[in-house]
């Protein structure tokens, strides 16, 4: 067994997850090596024990495309303390055939607030790939708004990209993540001030809110205090709320 850096009982949560046959569980250290995982998880691999991941890295364990992905979304996560939510992706079923899931990743902090790994879920959506070829649409559009918050993306054009109208984009939104096109790209809009927030403490507000697509400075900030209890000065100069994860949900409700 690895040593974990870390105080915690993993043992009790393995064996949780271990009982959701349609649920991957991870957990990692900073260099990106399996700490704990569930049996999901080794199956996905092709592999007939979890003790056969455990110290082992994604390079090792899956083919190399998914395996590059994967390891960016590691460092977003470990480097930058990025929450991963709802990342509607391609994984491997026991059959090696490529299916869809959505994955879940977030850092883990010791005592001091270090980030020394991040934890996991991937979630089983039961639609293999060759037959539900959208699935790539939809995670590109996610994706690009992800990519593109700073942007004023026209949603009707990227939906009319992929083939599609923007009528069913929204459809399948609702039905894979529950929520919809804009309600992400609030959500990627907020996290990107909250960053830049964070990282530029003497950049003006109103210059992070441009930069993060707003047109309208009064209505970034309603949003952003409705969502973290702070106007953006605020939280910039005052005491801070623990680390912010934005719901899309929500977003939405407090949308201008």
């Amino acid at each position: 067994m690895m040593d974990r850096p870390w105080n915690v009982e993993l043992d009790a949560i393995e064996k949780l997850f271990d009982a959701l046959t349609e649920v991957a569980f991870f957990v990692k250290d900073r260099d990106g090596r399996y700490v704990a995982v569930n049996n999901t998880l080794a199956r996905r691999c092709g592999l007939r024990n979890k003790s056969d991941i455990v110290g082992k890295t994604v390079m090792d364990v899956h083919p190399r495309p998914l395996a590059a992905a994967y390891e960016e979304q590691d460092r977003q996560v470990i480097q930058f303390g990025a929450t991963i939510e709802k990342h509607l992706e391609l994984h491997l079923y026991p059959n090696r055939r490529r299916g869809w899931c959505l994955t879940h990743k977030t850092p883990l902090r010791n005592e001091q607030g270090e980030i020394v790994g991040l934890v996991g879920t991937s979630t089983d959506l039961g639609l293999v790939d060759e037959q539900h070829p959208v699935y790539r649409q939809v995670a590109r559009i996610a994706q690009r708004i992800r990519e593109n918050f700073h942007q004023q993306l026209n949603l009707n054009e990227l939906a009319r990209e992929e083939g599609l109208s923007l009528a069913r984009v929204e459809r399948l939104f609702q039905k894979v993540f529950n929520y919809s096109p804009r309600q992400l790209l609030l959500q990627s809009r907020l996290e990107g001030a909250l960053s830049l927030i964070e990282a530029h403490p003497s950049r003006s507000i109103a210059d992070i809110a441009r930069e993060c697509g707003y047109t309208d400075h009064s209505a970034f900030s309603r949003q952003f205090k409705a969502m973290t209890g702070y106007t953006p000065s605020q939280f910039r100069n005052g005491s801070r709320p623990p680390p912010v994860v934005f719901s899309p949900v929500a977003c939405a409700v407090h949308a201008a």
